[in-house]
């Protein structure tokens, strides 16, 4: 079924304005002034140049990436058996192990700052990369389960008895099966850990620290004491980063491929 015309016009708008956002930023980037300006007089990469003169800016980025990275891969370690266990088996305390997997979901961040704060003081893990990373895996946690509890629930058991009866081992089943079938939420449940944990602000400022700071937290600081368009030329950079990275991946594995699976009839 085709949409009509209305429906066009309502995407359009639609897609318009969550993408403006986006493209004021970018065309803010590349102005000569030094203040804030749109329009403008014409284009410079003068703010893209002067990120090179702050190295705390790629420090931050540099920490923001292994941060995300470790966290997101740490959360979905525990994510995909939790999510099976959810899924497959029945057993007291089911639904409230559940309720508790996604409770972060339900606590401000600003709550679990200040707590984090107070327990990594008491443990020594005070502006520490490890704190950051256990902090963040928290906050992601419920991301990851989330993607990977939907692929795990469309998994039709079937399947895998039928290899066991044929013979298959139980690792060949995982590997041969299993796997392959909550690959697209493995996939999803990654990449949107890796954003929440790569966008986290409100929690990280209370357990971060100057040597262990993110990009988002360091563009933070500089907004409060200058008002420039550097930091939207860095908006821009990562904004191109991720378009490229969204490019790549769909020319080496295809995006609805990773994200919802094998649609090949």
């Amino acid at each position: 079924m085709k949409n009509g015309p209305v429906a066009l016009l309502f995407h359009t708008v639609f897609a318009a304005f969550l993408l403006a956002p986006m493209v004021v930023v970018c065309l803010v980037a590349f102005t000569p002034e030094g203040f804030l300006a749109l329009p403008t007089n014409g284009f410079s990469l003068r703010w893209f140049r002067k990120i090179a003169e702050y190295p705390d800016f790629i420090r931050a980025f540099q920490s923001s990436l292994m941060i995300a990275a470790l966290s997101s891969v740490i959360a979905l370690g525990f994510a995909a058996p939790a999510a099976v266990a959810i899924a497959r088996y029945r057993f007291f305390g089911r639904d409230a192990l559940a309720a508790l997997f996604m409770s972060p979901l339900m606590i401000p961040h600003v709550v679990l700052g200040i707590a984090f704060l107070r327990f990594f003081s008491l443990i020594g893990l005070s502006g520490t990369m490890t704190g950051l990373v256990i902090a963040h895996v928290v906050i992601v946690f419920p991301f990851a389960l989330r993607m990977v509890l939907a692929s795990a629930i469309g998994m039709d058991k079937r399947i895998e008895d039928a290899a066991v009866s044929l013979g298959a081992s139980r690792v060949t089943v995982y590997h041969r099966i299993v796997f392959p079938l909550m690959l697209p939420g493995l996939a999803s449940g990654f990449a949107l850990s890796f954003i929440q944990s790569f966008d986290e602000v409100t929690m990280t400022v209370f357990v971060a620290s100057p040597s262990t700071t993110t990009l988002p937290v360091r563009m933070f600081n500089y907004i409060q004491d200058s008002i420039d368009p550097l930091v939207c030329a860095i908006s821009a950079l990562l904004i191109l980063g991720t378009v490229m990275l969204m490019v790549v991946l769909d020319r080496l594995y295809g995006l609805e491929r990773l994200f919802v699976g094998d649609t090949r009839g």
